[in-house]
Formats: structure tokens, sequence, C-alpha cells
């Protein structure tokens, strides 16, 4: 408008209009720029709220992803894992207070991620997983010294320190030598010399059925429940495992070392139609009469179909799946050691 104006600029109403009305909207979008701003730092302030469950959700994925090097098979998918985490956001307590939701969210999925993540593992490996998963979170929360932790899991790298061993049979060497390296650690500074000094009453500790609930002699009393550990694993290393056992049970909840029985109908409620449930068994087990009778229950029986998979029998599996995709039947594929081809290529 002002580059095609002809004579005064101040004598055209047109252009004055239209500048009075730029004006207005530029004061209006300056407004709305200063609401918007406002309402930015509102929802920052919101979201950082939730910062602290996005922390530990994460922490608690790296630890199941630490599965794969106790055993292969252990491997779990990021998208199986949000999954599961937005089920217990909406399956968890409902509350006002953001601090108490999250504080419901994490109880209800830490305890979910520990009984399916015990589903895929073998017994032996159940309390493993359990310990690794309080100690990691402990660990987040600072109550595991990293120092200390590298000792439990190597028994101290390096030489001790210089106390001659106590002419005693139950003072092993090996237990000798860990304990030497465990005086160098700030929280057990002077240890073997207590011991050496005081093997009196540390033998009463070591001779007890279940030394890691005796109360070590003074000063070490006050020794928390991991630095126990590390003393159990000097002087009774055959009792670690039980006082793994009691570490979870008090820092946790005893349900952490009590591993849920299968369950096929939990296994159930937590699948999804285009997830596949893979049975993974062992010599001589059969879990098709169970998930028979499950079927029944769940008034499937007669839209289950399984075939036996063997040489030439690819084809009319496919064809089976193809066909449950449709008509909505169960369909259970045995002896199925690796996925074939021709499973790639359905939808």
């Amino acid at each position: 408008m002002l580059s095609s104006s002809e004579g005064n600029i101040l004598e055209d109403e047109s252009a004055i209009t239209i500048i009075s009305d730029a004006k207005i909207v530029s004061n209006d979008i300056a407004k709305a720029q200063e609401e918007a701003d406002a309402t930015e730092k509102e929802i920052d302030l919101a979201r950082m709220g939730y910062k602290p469950s996005g922390e530990y959700t994460a922490m608690l994925f790296f630890t199941i992803s630490d599965l794969a090097e106790i055993e292969p098979m252990y491997q779990y998918s990021l998208t199986w894992f949000v999954n599961l985490f937005v089920a217990s956001i909406a399956a968890a307590e409902a509350s006002e207070n953001v601090s108490t939701r999250l504080e419901h969210i994490k109880d209800h999925f830490t305890y979910s991620l520990y009984c399916n993540i015990c589903r895929s593992l073998f017994e032996k490996d159940k309390l493993l997983f359990a310990f690794l998963l309080c100690s990691r979170i402990m660990g987040a929360q600072g109550r595991i010294d990293a120092t200390e932790w590298l000792f439990l899991l190597t028994g101290g790298l390096g030489s001790g320190v210089d106390v001659a061993k106590p002419d005693r049979e139950w003072v092993t060497s090996k237990c000798w030598n860990e304990l030497t390296r465990l005086s160098k650690l700030d929280a057990f500074k002077g240890i073997a010399e207590h011991v050496a000094s005081k093997h009196q009453m540390w033998k009463v500790v070591y001779d007890h059925d279940s030394p890691h609930t005796q109360t070590f002699p003074d000063p070490w009393t006050s020794l928390d429940e991991f630095q126990k550990l590390l003393v159990m694993r000097c002087i009774r290393p055959d009792k670690v495992v039980p006082a793994v056992y009691e570490f979870v049970s008090c820092n946790m909840d005893v349900r952490y070392v009590t591993p849920p029985p299968f369950n096929l109908s939990a296994c159930y409620d937590d699948s999804a139609a285009t997830i596949p449930l893979i049975f993974v068994l062992s010599a001589g087990s059969d879990p098709m009469a169970g998930l028979l009778q499950f079927a029944e229950e769940k008034d499937m029986s007669m839209r289950i179909n399984y075939i036996s998979l063997g040489q030439g029998q690819g084809p009319k599996a496919a064809a089976m799946i193809k066909e449950g995709l449709s008509a909505g039947n169960w369909v259970v594929l045995q002896n199925c050691h690796l996925a074939p081809s021709w499973m790639q290529a359905l939808p």
C-alpha cells in the first residue's frame, strides 16, 4: 500500500486504516505471545515434575538389558517395555498429587516388570535378577557405593593391607586375602586387624547356621545389609545366597524373592493379538494340556488349531495362520525351533 500510494500518504485513508488495523493485530499477537510464554513455562514446570519417573524407568530398562550378559536368550525389546509401562500407567492407583501418583506408578510397574521378566528366566536366575533390580535401584538412589559393589563382584583387586594372618583353621588363605583387600575400603578400614585380634568373637558369627542374620562384633554393628554381603563373601561365601535373599526382602519386599508361579491367564492378559506367546520348553515338558484347558475356559476350544512343525508342514501352518487372522482363531505351532522363512512373509 505504501509503495503504490500516490500523493500525500497522510491523506490516504485506506493506508491509514490498514496501518491502524495492523497495529491492533500486532498488539493482539504480542499479548497472545506473552500468554503463550506463560503457558509454556507452566507446561515445562508440570513436565519436569514427571522427570524422576522417566529417569527411574530408563534405569529399569538398562537393568533388564544387562540380563543378556547372563544368558543370550534374555533379550527384551524397547517396544515391549514401553507397552508394559503404559499398561502400568493405566492400572496404577490414581491420585491428584503428582508425587503420590508417580510413586503408585513406580511401585506397580516395578513389580509388573519383575513378574513379566521372571516368566522368561530359568529358575536359577530369578533371585539373581531380583538382586540386580534391587541393587540398581539402590545404586541410583545413592545407597550403594560403587567401590563396594565392585568388591562384591570381584572380591577386590590388587593386594590388601599388610596384616599377618591369624593361625586359625577357619580363616582360610582365600578368606584372609579378601579381608585384607576389604580393609582398603573406607567403610571397612581396620576390619582385617579386628578379625585377627578378636578372632574368637568373629568365629561365633562364622559358626552360626545363619551368619548373615547375626550382629557383627563392635565396631561393625552399624554395617548396612549390603555391606554385610561383602563380609559374608569373605568369611562365609556359602551363605551369600541366603544373605542376598534377606537383602532383597529388607530393601524391596518379600514378594520380590518369591517368584510368581507360571500363570497362563496372566500371560494372556499381558499379551496382544499382534504379539505371539512363545513357550521355551525344557526336556519332557508339554504345555498343550494346560493350553487346551485354558482355551476351553475362554470359550475358544472350538477355535484353536495346532500343528506340529516338521518337513513339509510349513505351507499348512502358513494357511492355518492366515485363516486365524481373518477368523480370530488361535494357532499353536509345536516344535518350532527357528522361525522359518515363510513366517517372515506373514503380516
